[in-house]
């Protein structure tokens, strides 16, 4: 995406219902197959790198995720006001700026720091949200983090991919504001297919541009589906499936692992190497991440307008 983007803060908590253990395990076992799908969607996204380049990567995937949600969901096109296509126009663009940042720092730097960047966006605006004490605890904990990796490892990470990283994370809170804008005024999935599909319009000039006919090569287009069903088909789908069998504060918490798991990703797939401290930075941010959702808010929010997010291209929002 991905992701976004309801994955961690962005998760608004409704009533706790009693779930059976059997069902609850079953909604784990879901969460964790979102979890490992996206990135190493992401991570197969890298290996297409050298031959469309990051751009026609962005505009494979987004295309044929939105060709596959359109298919879906057939979305109603009549009946909406202007500010509702404003509003599609808005949310295709953060997917969009999201994914592209995303993709072009997993260029540049390994997939763990990329998603602990990431969810640093996400992790504010649950602070400015929850308006309470205990958030700015969570706060630091995330800047040790981060001040931890800029200590000692980012000198070996390029400074561009952490720019495009963090750049990712602060679209990512756009991006979640605006889904539960979304899902306010669209029904079921249908907000979310006509933005992608906004983002595919917004990004295929660029990635045509950029790798050309070789987007339509069958093997270039069998792993840019690959990606697309990693990334954004699978994830999703799994998660609805989880949110209908737990409540949203488990499904969150779970969800801040995403950075450990981008890290696996990138090792078993890139062969991307951690150090010791860019382990414990990612440690810390996803400490601060289970303790950002876990902290309520102070707004009342109604559980419909919570929107799954649309995975990240590293797999988190």
């Amino acid at each position: 995406m991905a992701n976004a983007l309801g994955s961690t803060p962005s998760a608004v908590t409704p009533a706790e219902v009693p779930v059976p253990s059997t069902r609850r395990a079953g909604a784990v076992g879901l969460v964790l197959g979102a979890l490992l799908s996206g990135p190493f969607g992401g991570a197969v996204a890298a290996l297409l790198f050298p031959r469309v380049g990051v751009d026609g990567v962005v505009t494979l995937r987004l295309t044929i995720a939105a060709l596959a949600l359109l298919a879906v969901c057939r979305p109603r096109v009549r009946g909406y006001r202007r500010a509702d296509w404003l509003l599609i126009g808005g949310f295709g663009a953060a997917l969009a700026g999201m994914n592209t940042l995303a993709y072009h720092a997993i260029a540049l730097i390994p997939l763990g720091p990329v998603v602990m960047l990431e969810v640093l966006g996400p992790i504010v605006l649950s602070v400015v949200t929850a308006r309470r004490a205990a958030s700015w605890l969570w706060a630091g904990l995330a800047t040790a983090g981060v001040a931890l990796l800029s200590s000692t490892g980012f000198d070996r990470l390029a400074p561009a991919g952490i720019g495009f990283a963090a750049a990712a994370g602060a679209v990512w809170a756009g991006y979640i504001m605006a889904s539960a804008r979304v899902g306010q005024r669209f029904p079921k999935a249908d907000g979310l297919a006509l933005a992608m599909t906004a983002a595919a319009v917004i990004t295929l000039p660029l990635g045509a541009g950029t790798a050309g006919t070789t987007l339509l090569n069958p093997h270039v287009l069998a792993m840019g589906a690959a990606v697309a069903l990693l990334s954004s088909a699978l994830p999703y789908t799994l998660e609805l499936l989880a949110l209908r069998r737990m409540p949203t504060t488990t499904f969150a918490v779970l969800m801040s692992l995403g950075p450990a798991v981008a890290a696996i990703a990138g090792y078993v797939v890139l062969h991307q190497q951690l150090a010791p401290v860019e382990g414990l930075a990612i440690a810390l941010v996803i400490a601060a991440n289970v303790g950002a959702v876990r902290t309520p808010s102070r707004r009342v929010l109604s559980p419909m307008t919570y929107t799954p997010r649309e995975s990240t291209p590293a797999g988190i929002p």
